[in-house]
């Protein structure tokens, strides 16, 4: 199926680029979320006349992104857990536990966007990203001590 992107797509392309996809990703998830239309004469017209409201968008959309990277980069978090030996956590943190942390400082994100490269399951500083756009990840560091029991 050739589709012409409306927004940047990870991995698929950027603003106004024609590609080919399976036909149910298109179907599916392209077309139904407005993120790309059918590559017919028709609408390579229409994509052309708003290709600089689509461009000004996305980039508008990317500076918000840079901006709440700086914002949350600046986040201290900290948790107070319950250990086992004073150093391994009971379970582990989740992408629900940062989002929530994240939260309490005044910051709104998906726990879908944060990315934890190995279970956080001692106490310590860890790191993890948070992906805000697919041009744009915020690092950020958790200090987790242990509760006094």
């Amino acid at each position: 199926m050739e589709l012409i992107l409306l927004e940047r797509i990870e991995r698929l392309g950027n603003v106004g680029d024609v590609v080919n996809v399976k036909a149910g990703y298109g179907r599916n998830f392209l077309l139904p979320q407005g993120k790309a239309i059918t590559a017919n004469v028709a609408n390579r017209k229409v994509f052309e006349r708003q290709r600089v409201q689509l461009e000004a968008k996305h980039q508008s959309v990317l500076e918000q992104a840079k901006a709440q990277a700086v914002a949350l980069a600046a986040l201290t978090l900290t948790s107070t857990r319950a250990t086992s030996d004073g150093e391994h956590l009971y379970g582990a943190i989740s992408t629900n536990d940062l989002a929530s942390l994240i939260a309490e400082q005044g910051s709104e994100v998906s726990r879908r966007t944060i990315l934890i490269d190995a279970p956080i399951r001692s106490i310590g500083v860890h790191h993890f990203r948070v992906r805000l756009h697919p041009d744009v990840v915020a690092d950020l560091e958790l200090t987790i001590e242990a509760a006094n029991s």
